[in-house]
């Protein structure tokens, strides 16, 4: 089940269903699929999978920036739920390249998009082209340029025509009062970094703590235009 019109056919009918549903039903029609794991939506995800599925496969990717915390997060949780966690990693040459071209702080002058093309978007592209779909934590209301994530859609970013990549966003109905309720419910693991008032965690130079009434991604790449909070592994959400 990969073409245009089946997939849409597939997220009308489970657009309003329980994420578990979502991906009990994924797992059966991509049984080579994978949860990106990097935030407390991830977790949740990983919890739901781990009730439902042998062995989830799971990714992260590291792009050798992260706060202390957010490592301490990613061994918790592989001790937690007792799962292999893939690690993706830059390419080296390429990073070498761009920290001697431009120095370790680039993106505060340039954008960080080149920054998270080598350390996110590229380890991303080659995890894609080997499985068939992927879970993510998207939520309709995390930022502008997710408010119409689909339940399920093909990925216009990482697919080719010689291997369509489906994109499944189980969350994407719910608010982040409902992914903590389910991390307290449950005692899911989270990243300490979000007692310290970090909403959205990314990178540990482009990531900082929001105040109140902060929207939640404010805290990311804060010196870049507001509506566009996106590090190029969703960029399909402001294509498309």
């Amino acid at each position: 089940m990969t073409t245009a019109k089946e997939i849409e056919e597939l997220n009308t009918r489970l657009s309003n269903s329980k994420p578990t549903d979502i991906i009990q039903e994924a797992s059966k029609l991509w049984p080579n699929l994978a949860i990106s794991f990097s935030g407390a939506e991830d977790v949740a995800l990983i919890d739901m999978a781990s009730k439902l599925i042998d062995t989830p496969a799971i990714f992260t990717l590291d792009t050798g920036r992260l706060h202390g915390q957010t490592y301490e997060f990613i061994e918790s949780v592989r001790k937690h739920y007792e799962l292999p966690i893939e690690t993706l990693h830059p390419d080296p040459q390429q990073l070498s390249r761009l920290i001697q071209d431009k120095g370790l702080f680039s993106f505060y002058e340039d954008g960080h998009e080149e920054c998270c093309g080598i350390r996110k978007v590229a380890p991303l592209r080659s995890k894609l082209a080997t499985v068939d779909a992927w879970i993510t934590g998207q939520r309709r209301d995390q930022s502008p340029t997710r408010g119409e994530v689909p339940t399920i859609q093909i990925d216009s970013t990482f697919s080719n025509p010689d291997h369509p990549v489906v994109k499944i966003n189980p969350l994407a109905n719910w608010s982040s009062a409902d992914v903590w309720n389910y991390i307290r419910m449950f005692d899911v693991p989270y990243n300490q970094l979000h007692d310290a008032g970090f909403t959205s965690i990314g990178c540990g130079p482009c990531t900082r703590p929001v105040g109140p009434n902060q929207h939640e991604r404010e805290g990311r790449w804060w010196w870049e235009d507001a509506t566009i909070k996106e590090c190029g592994l969703h960029r399909g959400n402001i294509e498309d």
